[in-house]
């Protein structure tokens, strides 16, 4: 039982499954699904479409120089029927299958190496270009933290880091508000400047227990 590859894609089109098209000139095409039919009349190029074996091979995703591969070619040589030729060639089909997958094994191994150092690379780079979208503290807060550090004497930066990190680790949500500064004008002709905090944060679990107690009020006649 002989198994042509498709035309398109290169995957196994199995005896009566798939598309066979004839040319005029005699030349026969052999498709495994109607998928690559239609590419193959819309004139695609498969080296460009990242779903088939042309392509990976272009872009070094699978092995392209390997011993096994040359037992896969197609050869037009007619040989006498020998049962123990036969029997011997099915047990070496099944030891070149094993050699072949342990090979192929060992390839993805080696070209996926480094990939998860790129990635977290890659991270970093979109991390430090973006830095100004990371969550960043009021001048009110940074003024209060500035003056609680200087009572105990503690770095500045610590106490930052610290309130960073908790505001990204608690459940607590920003729903509105922001720090106003009004200008008040004194009665000695003077001017003074007042910050002030509208709004405030939104705590979900205590959205969860006023959900509750809503319910609880609620008359069930």
């Amino acid at each position: 039982m002989r198994v042509d590859p498709c035309f398109f894609c290169g995957r196994p089109a199995w005896p009566s499954k798939g598309i066979t098209f004839n040319r005029n000139d005699g030349k026969s095409f052999r498709f495994c699904r109607s998928k690559c039919h239609k590419n193959f009349k819309m004139k695609r190029n498969p080296r460009k479409l990242k779903w088939t074996k042309a392509y990976r091979k272009n872009a070094g995703k699978e092995m392209v120089v390997d011993s096994t591969l040359q037992f896969a070619a197609r050869r037009n040589v007619p040989i006498r029927y020998n049962r123990e030729l036969v029997q011997k060639t099915l047990k070496a089909m099944e030891r070149i299958s094993e050699i072949r997958a342990r090979r192929e094994r060992v390839f993805y191994k080696k070209r996926m190496a480094g990939k998860r150092a790129r990635e977290i690379a890659a991270a970093r780079k979109l991390v430090a270009h973006n830095e100004h979208l990371l969550p960043r503290l009021r001048g009110s807060e940074k003024r209060r933290l500035a003056e609680l550090a200087a009572e105990k004497g503690v770095d500045v930066e610590e106490l930052e880091k610290q309130e960073l990190d908790n505001i990204r680790t608690s459940k607590k949500t920003k729903a509105f508000g922001a720090e106003v500064r009004r200008l008040r004008v004194r009665t000695d002709g003077g001017v003074e400047e007042i910050s002030e905090q509208v709004g405030g944060y939104m705590d979900e679990d205590q959205d969860d227990d006023d959900d509750d107690d809503d319910d609880d009020g609620m008359d069930t006649d």
